[in-house]
This record gives structure tokens, C-alpha cells and sequence, in this order.
């Protein structure tokens, strides 16, 4: 099995038990060799509520991926504010919670975010 049919196994198993609703969304974690990227769902409505991306940084920003992620964390954290929400449910997308998608966790309840 490779390692991207081992992850998408660990996000299935993961997303048979957390659900996101409008009052407390999914906070879905998507890692990429180059960034990070983060979304609140709201999987009854199937609709994206707010969501923050490494590409949404600005260009002055300098720092390893690891605080990168925390930076993405905070601006998703704002966006949920600017839209109303502030308690989610963690979804790690299967990546292991070390590193970046720790950072970014970090970083969201920073910002304000409750899990």
C-alpha cells in the first residue's frame, strides 16, 4: 500500500466518526510538500464555511512550513470570526497530529477557534 492509499484509509476511518454541522463545523487539514491548507465544512449542508490557504499569506512573510502552518491557523481562525463561528471539530485528513497540522491547530485556537 503507499503511503497516499494509507492516508486516504486513516481519513476514511477518521470521517466515519467526526461530522461537521452549522453550529460546529469540520475543520478539515489538507498537507502539501509545499503548504498547507485548512477549511470549516459544514457536512449537512455540504458547504464550505470559511477556509484559510498558505497561498493566502503575504509574500513578506518568512518563517519554516511549520510557521507557516500556525500563520494559517490564525487567518483561518479570523475568517471564522468574520463568518460567525467559534467552536469546531478537528478533522486531521488522516496525516498524523505532529508537525505542520499540529502548528495549525495551535495557531486556530490562538485565534480563538475552540476544539
Amino acid at each position: 500500500m503507499t503511503v497516499r492509499e494509507s492516508r486516504a484509509r486513516r481519513h476514511r476511518r477518521v470521517r466515519g466518526k467526526v461530522a461537521g454541522t452549522a453550529e460546529r463545523p469540520r475543520l478539515a487539514v489538507f498537507r502539501s510538500n509545499r503548504g498547507i491548507a485548512a477549511q470549516l465544512i459544514d457536512d449537512e449542508a455540504g458547504r464550505t464555511l470559511a477556509s484559510a490557504s498558505w497561498l493566502g499569506l503575504p509574500k513578506s512573510f518568512k518563517g519554516d512550513k511549520s510557521a507557516q502552518a500556525a500563520e494559517v491557523g490564525k487567518l483561518l481562525a479570523a475568517n471564522a470570526k468574520s463568518a460567525g463561528i467559534d467552536a469546531v471539530v478537528f478533522d486531521r485528513g488522516g496525516y498524523l497530529y505532529h508537525g505542520r497540522v499540529k502548528a495549525l491547530a495551535d495557531g486556530a485556537r490562538e485565534g480563538g477557534l475552540e476544539f
